[in-house]
């Protein structure tokens, strides 16, 4: 992959709101569900999701702008690279030789050393072969291809119901994701295979879930909250309401007499949890006055309550 700055359009030395702003400009641009007939744009889009994957990780950026890892993620040559032999020897040039090594690259080793415990220090016993090569050494095997990084992010009562979710791949593929019980915000699930080819078989699509807020329901651990308003009449009088639940509604009895911030309980009704099993629903009722309060004022004419609801505060 191309340098990851170049690949997201900023400077070295961008913020994190930077590097973000410019994924999020590129990634809706070029997402595959916006570029069906163009298989540049998901190879772009994959790009620009790696590259973002490398530099939102402090650690990885870190790594790379010293030089200590590639743009994809690998660790890079150990022997600096100079051409002509090992980038950690000099060269003579008193002979005017363009490569090899003389025997003032060996400086430090007594008429008594053994020049094979150089070799042996950098590759290890066996290194050499019976020739005097290096026939012995083991061979890597060859590399996966590079890991794809994605974000999904699921509709909060799609992921407390666990129903599946449809990803499209950089290659436009699409597949039905399983979501686990449990699953929260910043889980990253990994789709074996599903990254770049490479000579040792793909890579990997790692997934990151971001779970989306609720407009009324509040995550509270494996539990879901809800503040349900209810009329003064069905506080005072008690009633039964139908109630919005993750699941769809659900009727629910309310106690004559109950006031603002008791909580009912509807069991099973919050999150799977890893554990088994599901949270519940809790609900908390909050009394809303009517909008003509002068005819509220009119029933109350005459009548003040005596007690004070204020005595548990020390006032």
């Amino acid at each position: 992959m191309a340098d990851p700055y170049a690949t997201l359009g900023v400077q070295r030395g961008a913020s994190e709101k930077d590097i973000k702003s410019a994924y999020r400009k590129l990634a809706k641009e070029l997402h595959p569900d916006r570029n069906r007939d163009s298989p540049k744009a998901a190879e772009r889009f994959a790009d620009v999701t790696k590259a973002y994957d490398l530099l939102s990780d402090k650690d990885k950026r870190a790594r790379f702008d010293r030089g200590e890892i590639d743009a994809d993620g690998n660790p890079a040559m150990p022997f600096g690279g100079a051409g002509g032999g090992f980038g950690g020897f000099r060269q003579s040039s008193s002979s005017g030789r363009s490569g090899g090594f003389s025997a003032s690259d060996f400086e430090g080793f007594g008429a008594d050393s053994d020049i094979s415990d150089l070799f042996e220090g950098l590759f290890g016993r066996g290194g050499r072969g019976a020739a005097g090569g290096f026939g012995g050494r083991r061979q890597a095997p060859p590399a996966r291809g590079a890991n794809v990084s994605y974000r999904l992010k699921v509709p909060f009562v799609d992921a407390a119901t666990l129903k599946p979710q449809r990803i499209t791949l950089g290659d436009s593929s699409t597949i039905d994701l399983k979501l686990p019980a449990g699953i929260e915000s910043g889980k990253q699930m990994r789709l074996k295979g599903k990254g770049e080819p490479g000579p040792g078989g793909h890579g990997d699509a790692l997934v990151t879930i971001e779970i989306d807020p609720h407009p009324f329901f509040e995550r509270d651990g494996d539990d879901v909250r809800l503040d349900l308003p209810v009329t003064l009449d069905e506080a005072v009088r008690g009633a039964k309401v139908k109630v919005p639940t993750v699941d769809g509604p659900v009727m629910l009895t309310i106690a004559p007499g109950s006031g603002s911030g008791k909580v009912l309980r509807l069991k099973g009704k919050g999150f799977s949890k890893s554990s088994g099993g599901r949270g519940d629903q809790l609900v908390a009722l909050v009394i809303e006055l009517p909008s003509d309060l002068d005819a509220l004022a009119k029933r109350l004419e005459g009548w003040s309550d005596p007690g004070n609801p204020r005595n548990r505060l020390g006032v």
